[in-house]
């Protein structure tokens, strides 16, 4: 990796430790990665007594923990999700998740799942904004740029859009139509169609062309629907000309969920690069920053993702399944097997593109069988011999092609991306 730029992992002993090899919070220049805290007492190390608004209390009453050890606020937060074991308690989270949250709220992604670790019932993780960067940037006092539009459903407890410095989080989008507010008619693809609409609708009403999306992370009730929304998806990307020319496609992830919001299908959130940066970065002063898009033929590859979707100062990459590259096939063996191969696919692409796995600053896992935990931190204790990147795990009912596991990460990319130095 080239350049100066430093993480900054740390942790504070204000929330819970050694529950698992991660850090809790990783700052890279202008963001800041907060692991996902689980309902557990710090000073206990064990689970919250009490009902699920308990534990809904202790997993941000942790994150604020941390947020505030690092000298930042709640109102500093640009995403924030919450992973649900029943998503009959979505209402009964929110009267909490509106204490901490009183005036400004970030973006939101919600989804229920098969399982969480410690069988907790809640369990949430952030990203910050981390206006001071990370050495030897110098701090800045950029201002987030929250906004929503009328051509999108709107949330009282999620903005649609929260842009900081380079980089813009697009909040889950249901398959609502704004007019009704209701649920779109239809099949799965119409679903598909009205998630990526919306998405399309808040990216144009801040001036955003589509094809600015760096990262998209698809939701599903059920993976048997996946060929249908891929179908859809073809269609919305590549979306411009430009964008065409190149075969330019954003990094992706398809993660299974037990329930949804409004017993939805589908949704989906984004990741957007944004080049003009927030205040008082001017627009003419973005410096005309590309988005370096990579493939290597060395790890699995697909006609609907790029493997490795760079801009500015960190990179994105696309979930990672246990594909034997023998035989295109999940690899057959054992969870530490397959846990192994995914970790080998996510350092063959960070390695094709001139990095390491010290600058992963954020593991997301998914894990047919969240028993398997303890076997996957045996091997990811390995990739990982020293430093440890903040990292979110859930248990999901499903995963493409009958794999065990399935892994993404973000990067960063101390070099930025031309033409910036």
């Amino acid at each position: 990796m080239s350049g100066t730029i430093i993480k900054s992992a740390r942790n504070t002993p204000s929330a819970p430790q050694d529950l698992s090899p991660c850090t809790q919070s990783v700052a890279f220049s202008h963001y800041n990665n907060i692991s996902a805290q689980l309902p557990v007492d710090p000073k206990t190390g064990k689970l919250v007594s009490g009902d699920i608004q308990a534990q809904a209390r202790q997993c941000l009453t942790n994150i604020k923990a941390i947020v505030e050890s690092i000298g930042h606020g709640m109102d500093d937060m640009v995403k924030a999700t919450i992973f649900l074991k029943d998503m009959g308690d979505l209402e009964a989270v929110n009267s909490v998740y509106r204490e901490f949250f009183p005036g400004y709220v970030p973006t939101r992604t919600v989804l229920a799942v098969a399982a969480l670790p410690m069988h907790a019932l809640v369990q949430m993780d952030a990203l910050i904004s981390n206006g001071e960067g990370t050495f030897p940037q110098a701090p800045c006092a950029l201002v987030k740029l929250a906004r929503n539009s009328d051509k999108a459903p709107q949330c009282a407890l999620s903005t649609h859009t929260v842009a900081f410095s380079h980089y813009n989080n697009i909040g889950a989008q249901l398959p609502v139509d704004a007019a009704t507010g209701q649920l779109v008619g239809g099949g799965i693809q119409e679903q598909a169609a009205q998630c990526l609409r919306n998405i399309k609708n808040v990216l144009e009403s801040i001036d955003v062309p589509f094809d600015d999306i760096v990262k998209v992370t698809v939701y599903l009730t059920s993976l048997a629907d996946l060929e249908a929304v891929n179908e859809v998806y073809r269609t919305f990307f590549p979306d411009s000309a430009i964008a065409r020319a190149v075969a330019y496609l954003p990094a992706r992830s398809v993660v299974s969920a037990t329930a949804l919001p409004l017993g939805a299908r589908v949704q989906m959130d984004a990741v957007i690069s944004h080049g003009d940066g927030t205040p008082p970065q001017l627009v003419e002063d973005r410096h005309n920053l590309v988005i370096r898009a990579r493939n290597t033929d060395k790890a699995p590859r697909s006609p609907l993702h790029c493997q490795s979707v760079a801009f500015s100062h960190y990179n994105h990459l696309t979930a990672q399944l246990p594909i034997d590259m023998a035989t295109g096939k999940v690899l057959t063996g054992c969870i530490k097997e397959q846990t192994a191969q995914c970790l080998d696919h996510i350092e063959t692409i960070v390695e094709s593109i001139g990095h390491g796995m010290d600058d992963i600053v954020k593991v997301n896992i998914q894990l047919k069988n969240i028993e398997d935990l303890e076997a996957v931190n045996a091997i990811y204790a390995k990739y990982f011999p020293s430093y440890l990147p903040a990292r979110t795990v859930i248990g999901v009912s499903e995963l493409p092609a009958g794999a065990m596991i399935q892994m993404d990460a973000v990067l960063s990319n101390a070099e930025s991306t031309p033409p910036q130095v």
